[in-house]
């Protein structure tokens, strides 16, 4: 028995905040030309889990991207690598030069 698939499938959805959400793109494509049933079960549980996934719901790019902007101005200020660390508190920070030379 040989079966021959192509799927591909778009999801848009992300929770990154437990209030809101977001979204992300998965584009899966899935050729197989199988003969064995490890490949057939493997196979039907790729199309499983691609229905779970095709159910969630949609939303548009441009209302995602406009709550992902408001979302990273709403956080910038928490976040080190965009507003920095003070001296006083980097434990990287070298406290004494090294004197082996």
């Amino acid at each position: 028995m040989r079966i021959y698939a192509t799927l591909t499938v778009q999801i848009k959805r992300v929770n990154l905040d437990k209030q809101k959400d977001y979204f992300y793109i998965v584009l899966l494509k899935m050729s197989a030309k199988t003969t064995s049933t490890n490949n057939i079960t493997q196979t039907r549980r790729t199309v499983q889990q691609l229905r779970l996934e095709a159910s969630i719901e949609r939303i548009k790019i441009s209302k995602a991207s406009a709550d992902l902007m408001r979302y990273c101005e709403e956080h910038a200020k928490n976040d080190p690598l965009l507003m920095g660390i003070p001296a006083s508190e980097n434990p990287f920070k070298d406290k004494k030069p090294c004197i082996i030379l």
